[in-house]
């Protein structure tokens, strides 16, 4: 009785109609909430690095507490890109009492890790961030932004974990608003915090922690409301291994590929101060902000693409799946092409954004000319990889997003600076390439096992 017609008829258009038509539908507002929440954290490092005095150091301080925020990250994509792409497929079996079940386990596994995550780096952030390498200019910055923003992780887990169930059932422009909302509070309190009370880089934590406060109150409204489909409810809290677990299993590569961000991080940082100093550290950190302008607007594509695939996947429809795979696949590519022509042509817009030291814009602007050189190839990986989660193919998935990081990456980024004259440049280096080879074997591979993926999935759906 609590499921409405309206909303019913909304999870059946995914079984019908135009496929990038319903791509476009669910994939812009995902893409505008995902260059949105890039404001959470290049608004604040833009006003962060604008600090008069202090500008330069404050930004290298907070860009070192990037390993921790991505390890926060990757516990609520643990469980919500696993458990989301499951709901999915049973919406597609017109399974919702499942899907809800779903839901609620993974919300009862984000509240569990918001108390582990907030304990544990309370402890130990001061020596963690010595250890990413911080020095004692850097340090304080580092420590008073890590303090408050750690206080407030359960609500990036919310905003982050929950979200992707809002996307899931189609309700993309709700999703958009989760972190429009925010990001917007963010942008209004980050220059009152800052500057009007002369909080600096304590001022930018909490306008953070305020407004990621705002979007997940904004998500529970909704999946506890009258408008969601799947309704989040008590009853279906309490932790079952058989509902949590496959869930668990399928978010482990999204874990993966984000907590070996830290790692890559950590990788990168402690190997820039080691060979460029802070100035170096200071390039990386705008680097990141930048390098995020085209993946997270390319996870929105693939989490746009995703409910279509796995829907219809849960549905049986072979054809359907292969269109929709196809048309994300190429607007992935299309995208990332783009991004690296722009990147290639005025990288100094990019560091002026974030900076007005002369030394430190000149710095980023020639490492992002070689970090960037092969970021046209990641749309084609992206795209594999997160449509071999929509399908539930934990494993391979799994697989491919560590051979980018753990398998290439990190390694190359201790290798070739004992190969190479230039210390800075060989760290630097590393990022093209191992882009263009993971590329290169993701790709391959999902085009050589899909067909026969599909041919499984027929054979479930009609031996249901």
């Amino acid at each position: 009785m609590e499921e409405k017609t309206k909303p019913q008829a909304r999870t059946r258009d995914l079984g019908k109609g135009s496929i990038p038509k319903l791509l476009a539908q669910l994939a812009i507002p995902v893409v505008v909430a995902q260059i949105v929440n890039l404001l959470y954290n290049i608004v604040d490092r833009i006003y962060i690095g604008h600090i008069p005095g202090i500008g330069a150091a404050a930004l290298t301080g907070v860009g070192l507490f990037a390993p921790i925020l991505m390890l926060i990250n990757a516990f609520a994509m643990l469980s919500g890109s696993g458990g989301a792409p499951r709901a999915a497929i049973f919406m597609g079996k017109k399974d919702n009492e499942t899907a809800e079940k779903i839901m609620a386990n993974c919300f009862s596994l984000i509240l569990i890790f918001a108390i582990g995550l907030t304990i544990l780096f309370s402890i130990f952030a001061p020596k963690l961030l010595i250890l990413f390498g911080a020095s004692d200019a850097t340090l304080p910055y580092a420590v008073e932004y890590a303090r408050i923003y750690i206080f407030g992780s359960i609500f990036v887990l919310i905003v982050l974990g929950m979200n992707l169930f809002i996307t899931t059932q189609g309700f993309s422009k709700i999703s958009m608003m989760t972190t429009l909302i925010g990001a917007v509070i963010n942008v209004i309190l980050d220059p009152i915090f800052i500057f009007v009370f002369d909080m600096g880089v304590r001022g930018a934590a909490i306008a953070t922690v305020l407004s990621q406060a705002v979007g997940a109150i904004w998500v529970l409204r909704f999946l506890t409301g009258e408008k969601t489909i799947l309704k989040l409810k008590l009853s279906n809290m309490k932790l079952n291994p058989k509902v949590f677990g496959p869930c668990l299993a399928l978010g482990i590569s999204s874990f993966v590929m984000i907590s070996t961000e830290s790692l890559l991080s950590i990788s990168f940082t402690s190997s820039l101060a080691r060979y460029g100093g802070d100035v170096a550290v200071g390039a990386m950190t705008i680097i990141t902000s930048v390098n995020q302008l085209i993946t997270m607007p390319l996870q929105g594509i693939c989490q746009g693409g995703q409910p279509i695939i796995s829907y219809n996947f849960g549905a049986g429809n072979k054809d359907r799946v292969k269109k929709a795979f196809f048309t994300q696949f190429f607007v992935c590519a299309a995208f990332t092409i783009a991004g690296w022509l722009v990147m290639m042509i005025v990288p100094q817009l990019f560091a002026g954004l974030f900076t007005s030291d002369t030394n430190l814009v000149d710095y980023t602007s020639w490492a992002l000319h070689i970090y960037m050189a092969g970021i046209f190839s990641i749309g084609f990986q992206v795209s594999c990889q997160q449509s071999f989660m929509a399908l539930g193919q934990a494993k391979v998935s799994l697989l491919l997003a560590c051979l980018r990081k753990i398998v290439l990456l990190i390694p190359l980024i201790f290798i070739l600076p004992c190969l190479l004259a230039d210390k800075v440049f060989a760290v630097f280096l590393a990022e093209p390439i191992s882009d263009i080879l993971a590329a290169t074997v993701t790709t391959i591979t999902f085009l050589t096992r899909f067909d026969k993926i599909l041919e499984v999935g027929v054979q479930v759906k009609k031996g249901d």
